[in-house]
């Protein structure tokens, strides 16, 4: 697949504030990626950045083909924006915004009416068109943020906090409708709910403080593994055993128990581990009454890196 958006050496400043740090990372066409970090760690720089709202103080972004600095305008019609704050303009009903910002991205006369329709039926919005967009709810003001988005069928969706407010029966169907995007369209989402995100995204960037820590976290979610086993057995000798299996990385008791221990094992992400260490064990003669998989989801990949990140630069 091709490149989409290429970011390099990305460096943003407001004033003596460095926003963004040597920012770089592509991401290709129907990617469905995330973008994650805490307040204030430059995700909302990247996104304006990205949709041509701002400029870089330093380095190249290319999105579409189309360089920030020299074809904003082109660039800016290749991609559909949703703030987080789902802005709209209180005094027109849905259908006359709509219209509006369809005019607005350039769709042509002609192919006005049906690009409303289309997204009328795609967000499910036939109920409100005739509401002033005031009187909507959260999840409806959602909604049409992401419709006029839409409109003019942009090859990128940038999303910032999509389902932000929402009740849990709204984020299933705005996250379901993100993941119909896919392919069709490249989205960067930004979200707060690390769930969310994993269920949703293909890829997961994180930054922290303008630095972007790693361009595929669910890649270091499948990279490794960890096992709790329980056996009964010199702890030693289960340790010496287990240690020599290939892919382990180390073996920690967690728990003491007189003959029964519980351990720790870490190790490199291969198939049939989980069997392999299992006979292992009771192929030379130890009980082994428990193994279990720990998964090391998203939440806690992203306080590892965010911690490590920490404590090398106190």
């Amino acid at each position: 697949m091709s490149k989409v958006i290429v970011a390099e050496n990305l460096v943003k400043r407001y004033g003596p504030r460095l926003a963004l740090r040597d920012v770089s990372f592509s991401i290709e066409e129907g990617e469905i990626v995330g973008l994650l970090g805490p307040n204030g760690s430059g995700k909302s720089s990247i996104f304006r950045i990205l949709t041509g709202y701002l400029t870089p103080t330093a380095g190249t972004v290319t999105v579409a083909g189309n360089d920030v600095f020299r074809d904003s305008l082109a660039l800016r019609r290749q991609v559909g924006y949703v703030h987080e704050n789902a802005p709209l303009y209180d005094h027109m009903r849905v259908v006359e915004y709509l219209r509006f910002m369809a005019q607005i991205k350039g769709v042509k006369p002609r192919q006005v009416e049906n690009a409303i329709a289309s997204v009328i039926d795609r967000l499910r919005l036939d109920k409100v068109c005739d509401l002033l967009t005031t009187k909507l709810s959260r999840g409806y003001r959602q909604r049409v943020a992401i419709a006029q988005a839409l409109l003019n069928d942009p090859q990128i969706l940038v999303l910032d906090e999509p389902t932000s407010g929402l009740d849990p029966s709204q984020v299933v169907s705005i996250r379901d409708f993100i993941l119909s995007l896919a392919g069709h369209h490249t989205v960067l989402i930004a979200s707060h709910v690390l769930s969310e995100i994993e269920q949703i995204a293909t890829r997961v960037m994180i930054l922290l403080d303008g630095t972007l820590l790693t361009q595929d976290a669910l890649k270091l979610h499948r990279a490794t593994q960890e096992l709790s086993i329980r056996v009964a057995g010199a702890e030693n000798d289960v340790k010496a055993l287990v240690s020599q299996i290939g892919g382990v990385q180390a073996i920690d008791t967690l728990q003491e128990g007189g003959d029964l221990r519980r351990y720790i094992v870490k190790a490199a992400w291969r198939p049939k581990l989980t069997e392999e260490i299992a006979s292992t064990i009771v192929g030379n003669g130890f009980a082994l009454s428990e193994l279990t998989p720990i998964t090391r989801g998203l939440e806690q990949i992203f306080l590892d890196l965010t911690n490590q990140a920490r404590e090398v630069t106190a």
